[in-house]
């Protein structure tokens, strides 16, 4: 066989592959997204009481590290299931609140919209090119940094100008991880499809709160 031959059988596989690992991490993102409305349904209708954030912080760094420990084995659906599931009944009681409001149906259902657009804008624009993003990494690693400080910052000093600029740092942040992950998928830099469910997981559930926090904001209602 010529190396030629031998190239493009390789070629032929590394797409199967990429297709297999986008078309598992796409069902996976739908189906704990649907368990997530599911939980949040059902913390809304028990009435639940808001989590508190340091339980929140808790409960989800706590199974995000079980998820990565077994990520490589059948386990690793269970706690990507558990760890969506709590962070959906960790929405519920947020989603509550906004719906009692005079608009908050629309403003949900803007957010909804707007986080859904910039999905799928995004990672349309990183199929379509299949540009590598890991140049984003030290990005990243920066507006985390930032990130984590602003909130610890923020839990003390309860400014309203600081929490938008968090909502809109968050919103830059998830929406590069976006990027980045889809770009790692496409590129070969990413085989563990539970691991990139957890990954568009995460940047959804960040873009949407913060897309309803700004619009409540703009829109007048805090």
């Amino acid at each position: 066989m010529s190396q030629y031959q031998v190239n493009a059988t390789q070629s032929r596989e590394s797409a199967v592959v990429v297709n297999k690992v986008l078309k598992n991490t796409y069902l996976l993102l739908a189906l704990t997204l649907a368990f997530s409305a599911l939980t949040a349904s059902f913390a809304m209708a028990s009435n639940a009481a808001p989590v508190n954030i340091f339980v929140m912080l808790i409960g989800f760094y706590g199974l995000l590290f079980l998820t990565h420990k077994l990520s490589n084995s059948v386990w690793g659906l269970a706690a990507v299931f558990a760890l969506t599931g709590f962070m959906g009944y960790t929405l519920g009681p947020i989603l509550g609140f906004y719906m009692a409001t005079a608009n908050g149906s629309q403003l949900v259902m803007t957010a909804l919209g707007g986080t859904a657009f910039i999905f799928f804008g995004l990672s349309g624009y990183a199929l379509v090119t299949r540009k590598d993003f890991s140049f984003l990494s030290g990005f990243m690693m920066a507006g985390f940094l930032v990130i984590v400080a602003a909130f610890i910052a923020n839990l003390f000093l309860q400014l309203p100008a600081l929490q938008l600029a968090l909502s809109a740092a968050f919103m830059l942040f998830s929406s590069a991880a976006i990027l980045m992950q889809t770009g790692a998928i496409i590129n070969g830099g990413e085989r563990n499809y539970i691991l990139a469910t957890v990954t568009l997981y995460v940047s959804l559930y960040n873009i949407f709160i913060s897309l309803l926090h700004l619009l409540t904001a703009f829109g007048g209602e805090e």
